[in-house]
């Protein structure tokens, strides 16, 4: 069975770090744009960083730009997302995404989606 399964998240205060997992689970991400996207209440779910096929360029949201790290381990199959510094409004519920032999992390293209983490920064 094809899926993308997420870990991590949970209630951090303003400053905090968290680390968002996600690992493939029935395939290889290589052929995959591989992406983290997030959802605020009555939002869109917008793209906030992205890797890139095939030449696995990086690309920040100017949002997360200095804060966040998209990261992968490939013998683990499995995408990171550092989040460093983080705000209130970095409140969301985050999701992994993977869009197939893309140079871009498009939201309306993503083939697989991650169950969805909720990522929470109050005092």
């Amino acid at each position: 069975q094809l899926q993308l399964v997420q870990s991590g998240g949970g209630l951090v205060q303003p400053g905090g770090s968290l680390r968002l997992s996600c690992a493939a689970s029935g395939f290889t991400m290589d052929n995959y744009a591989i992406g983290w996207f997030r959802q605020a209440p009555g939002k869109v779910r917008d793209e906030i960083s992205c890797i890139n096929y095939p030449d696995r360029a990086i690309n920040y949201d100017d949002s997360v730009k200095g804060r966040f790290t998209i990261y992968r381990d490939n013998a683990k199959n499995t995408v990171y997302l550092q989040m460093n510094d983080l705000k209130p409004e970095d409140t969301a519920i985050y999701y992994c995404g993977i869009v197939w032999k893309a140079l871009a992390c498009v939201r309306t293209a993503v083939n697989y989606w991650g169950q969805g983490t909720q990522v929470t920064v109050s005092s």
